[in-house]
């Protein structure tokens, strides 16, 4: 752990604990999904584990939070684990809704967050898949990720997409990269004795 480094649990007001409450739920449900489908094939588990969700852990040097604007903002080292999923960044910033703010018990539900913006040296570790950007932002209504960055890019085994801009829509699972000024779209696809040839 890095000096100065600031683990999630402390005593703290009820509108930044909601907050916190929401954050991690909605992390697991955006983020960490794909995540428990690689963990359902691992080794057996009781059935009173599978019911239990994975931790998870948020560290960053700082957290700063403003319930007039409604955001909460992880900077400096940010990194967020639930079992074998990974998402690191500059700053990871949560955006919520008013009746969130407003909600004397707090809602897992995901329409509870607007919208989750990782920034700076993002990489998301998931599934067996690894995604790559200056910035990634989750929009929770129009369900969709968005990296972007010069050489955005999603590796999955031997094969990857880079773009300046990569929209993955979790809806329907449909993906839309799109090139920049100085480059263009690059697929690598591994085609296992077929191809184009």
């Amino acid at each position: 752990m890095s000096k100065g480094c600031c683990v999630i649990i402390f005593p703290c007001n009820r509108s930044v604990c909601r907050l916190l409450i929401v954050a991690t739920a909605v992390l697991a449900l955006v983020f960490f999904s794909a995540g428990r489908r690689a963990s359902a094939q691992s080794p057996v588990r009781s059935p009173e584990a599978a019911e239990q969700p994975e931790k998870i852990h948020i560290v960053a040097d700082r957290l700063t939070s403003d319930s007039e604007t409604r955001f909460a903002e992880f900077i400096g080292n940010v990194r967020a684990t639930q079992g074998e999923t990974v998402i690191t960044s500059d700053r990871l910033k949560i955006f919520y809704s008013e009746n969130l703010a407003a909600s004397k018990t707090p809602s897992t539900d995901e329409g509870a967050v607007k919208k989750i913006i990782a920034s700076g040296n993002v990489r998301i570790s998931f599934d067996n898949r690894i995604a790559t950007a200056r910035e990634a932002v989750y929009d929770s209504e129009s369900k969709t990720l968005v990296l972007s960055g010069p050489r955005s890019k999603i590796i999955s085994g031997s094969d990857s997409i880079t773009g300046e801009k990569i929209t993955y829509n979790r809806s329907d699972g449909r993906i839309t990269v799109e090139s920049g000024r100085d480059s263009r779209v690059e697929a690598v696809f591994h085609s296992g004795g077929g191809g184009i040839r």
